[in-house]
């Protein structure tokens, strides 16, 4: 149970990240979760740089989201897991910058996924 509580809140985190719509879209979010896993314990309490692991599956999950289905699907999955989770807003919003990503939206639980293009 603690497992997924994780793979939830991660992929809560990158969804916001990568935001895309589910109509059409090509990722799933077991995928989404699988990417961002390595996060959760970072974006829960940690502080500093991000761990290796967890920017790997950032910037995996990055190039998996280049439709806007799969960037909202992807946002979708990332939301839904943030609400079962506790994270540092800070941590997530920072997450791309500190991993070497630049994204056009700001990670964030408030942000509409729908308008994500």
């Amino acid at each position: 149970m603690k497992s997924s509580s994780l793979a939830v809140s991660s992929v809560a985190i990158l969804m916001l990240l990568l935001l895309a719509p589910a109509s059409e879209a090509a990722i799933v979010c077991s995928d989404v979760v699988k990417d961002v896993r390595p996060c959760l314990s970072y974006l829960q309490s940690g502080s500093g740089a991000p761990p290796a692991g967890c920017c790997a599956g950032v910037k995996a999950l990055a190039s998996a989201t280049s439709t806007t289905a799969d960037k909202q699907a992807a946002c979708n999955c990332l939301q839904a897991a943030s609400k079962k989770l506790t994270i540092k807003p800070e941590l997530a919003k920072a997450l791309p910058g500190s991993c070497g990503i630049s994204l056009p939206f700001t990670i964030s639980p408030n942000i509409d996924c729908s308008k994500i293009t």
